[in-house]
């Protein structure tokens, strides 16, 4: 609509001096006052069906039996997540049954909402339709955000949070209300309680601001009422942290020193090559260029700023790379824009000066090349291929299979070896469990050494009358015994001679095969313990947070 005098979304051109951006027509005309809804909805309805066709392929994720399992314990906090996933999970269940697909449809709904926002920032932008719908597709064939919105974590619903806030702040610097900082401190506090990651985001945010001429935004109210509101927010999981001793913290020190790779600014750098896909590199640097030095993008340079502060906060605090995947649908966006507006002046050239159309080829060429890359890499990240014919496609590929953690994997990577060997786990505690004297079987209960283990013993052994499990891992070593006293327990793995320390007798009952599990829960003993003093006794000993 920019030819008849009016910016995208309706506002009068000349009101941009008044602090309203007005960016002018970046593909020869195609802008309107309004996202375009059929290409978005479209690419937003194909990624939800993805998801919906391999939602329960390979099977339950580890840390999905645990989120579950906090479902049961609501509270303000737990020792690794604030507690947002578990009251989706527990929401889940209650509106559509205990089951993987119920657990995972939220994830895969969000996934879809996310592909249409970032079409939507890029029509905030100032992109036309071909910007909107590139932006949306580089989301959509992202492994990162095919993998995240497979299954159920805080992470899937994390990108959506954080893509809310970047949209807020886009509409304050395009002249929205500055009352919209109220809005985007309730999406910060909401990702508090989602993801403490969300910090990142927020100084990511507040420092772009200081070092751009829209630091004013601080000598107004508006933007430290809605820090206040998301304190608020956040304030009953802090005084649940207060109250049980700042495990959190215990949890991330632990994470760090034991469990987490160290990774390089460059290796770091890296992840985010592949988890993006490869072939979107130069549209999302094109993003990150577009918001830094271009004219057009000066008015948005805060999010610019907020994508490289959040990662040199990342690398300096060694994080996982996925932890910066929820701040891509920004660069994303202003990358189809950046795209659309060199398309169109090449098409608008020629050597005479005059309109030409011999570049026109590139537009649907950069969309086959887009989509080529992402069916190429879709099998890494989504579980399409049967297991076999995958090992098989990664081998050709010549990927070895690697874990971002302190972890040996076997013929998978971790996030798939982590959706095997739960079933044959709960079937052999099933056997030991049943070949038990009705006496022994009365006071039995199941210890896993870590809370895969025993989640995957309370949701899937339930309907074979499975006793209660426990572990000290994580938030259950805070669940407790929970009335189990160790006279018959059935201990999952663990080193034989430490659990012979604990055990006065100690048999070697069974054992669990899964060649496609994590290697440490493949030829897993499955032990029975008559511990030498009750279990209430021994608990603090057991507990491990990592």
């Amino acid at each position: 609509m920019g030819q008849n005098g009016l910016a995208p979304g309706g506002l009068p051109a000349g009101s941009a001096g008044q602090g309203v951006v007005a960016p002018g027509p970046a593909s020869g005309g195609d802008l309107a006052a309004h996202p375009d809804s059929m290409v978005l909805g479209g690419l937003a309805v194909a990624a939800l069906l993805l998801q919906l066709a391999t939602i329960g392929a390979y099977g339950w994720f580890r840390d999905e039996f645990y989120y579950v399992a906090c479902s049961r314990h609501l509270a303000f906090g737990y020792v690794d997540q604030p507690p947002m996933v578990a009251l989706i999970a527990w929401l889940s269940r209650a509106l559509f049954g205990d089951c993987l697909f119920s657990i995972r449809l939220l994830p895969a709904v969000t996934g879809a909402a996310v592909v249409y926002l970032a079409g939507v920032l890029a029509h905030e932008l100032g992109g036309g339709r071909f910007a909107q719908g590139l932006a949306a597709l580089c989301v959509l064939i992202a492994p990162g955000f095919l993998g995240t919105f497979h299954y159920l974590s805080m992470n899937a619903f994390e990108v959506l949070l954080w893509t809310l806030g970047a949209w807020v702040v886009i509409l304050i610097v395009k002249g929205g209300n500055p009352r919209l900082w109220l809005l985007f401190g309730v999406i910060a506090g909401v990702g508090l309680e989602t993801k403490h990651s969300m910090l990142f985001f927020g100084l990511g945010v507040s420092l772009g601001l200081l070092l751009t001429p829209r630091r004013g935004a601080f000598r107004a109210p508006w933007i430290w009422l809605g820090g206040a509101l998301a304190l608020a927010l956040v304030v009953p999981n802090l005084w649940w942290e207060v109250r049980h001793g700042w495990p959190t913290l215990e949890f991330l020190r632990n994470a760090q020193l034991y469990k987490n790779l160290p990774v390089s600014p460059v290796e770091f750098f890296m992840q985010q090559v592949r988890r993006m896909n490869p072939v979107t590199l130069p549209i999302w640097l094109a993003g990150l260029g577009w918001y830094l030095l271009s004219g057009r993008g000066r008015p948005f340079r805060v999010l610019g700023w907020t994508y490289l502060i959040v990662f040199a906060v990342l690398v300096a605090y060694r994080a996982k790379g996925y932890y910066l995947g929820p701040v891509y649908p920004l660069l994303f966006a202003a990358g189809g824009t950046a795209v659309e507006s060199g398309l169109a002046w090449l098409w608008l050239r020629d050597p005479r000066g005059a309109p030409s159309r011999r570049w026109g080829w590139l537009r649907p060429a950069i969309l086959v090349l887009v989509v080529a890359g992402g069916a190429w890499r879709a099998p890494l990240a989504l579980p399409i291929l049967p297991i076999d014919q995958f090992v098989r496609y990664q081998a050709w590929l010549g990927i070895t299979p690697s874990s971002p953690e302190r972890k040996r994997v076997s013929d998978l990577p971790q996030q798939y070896a982590d959706m095997f060997g739960w079933r044959e786990m709960v079937a052999e505690v099933a056997r030991v469990y049943g070949a038990l004297s009705p006496d022994k079987r009365a006071r039995a209960c199941v210890f896993g050494q870590n809370y895969g283990e025993a989640g995957a013993v309370e949701q899937l052994g339930r309907a074979r009358g499975l006793p209660t499990a426990v572990s000290g891992h994580n938030n259950y070593y805070l669940w407790g015994p929970r009335g189990c006293d160790g006279s018959v327990l059935i201990v999952l793995g663990g080193d034989e001679s430490d659990n012979r320390a604990y055990c006065a007798e100690l048999e070697r009952a069974g054992l669990v095969r899964s060649p496609h599990a994590m290697p440490y829960e493949n030829d897993l003993p499955v032990y029975l313990c008559r511990l030498r003093s009750p279990l209430p006794t021994v608990w603090p000993k057991l507990k491990h947070f990592d």
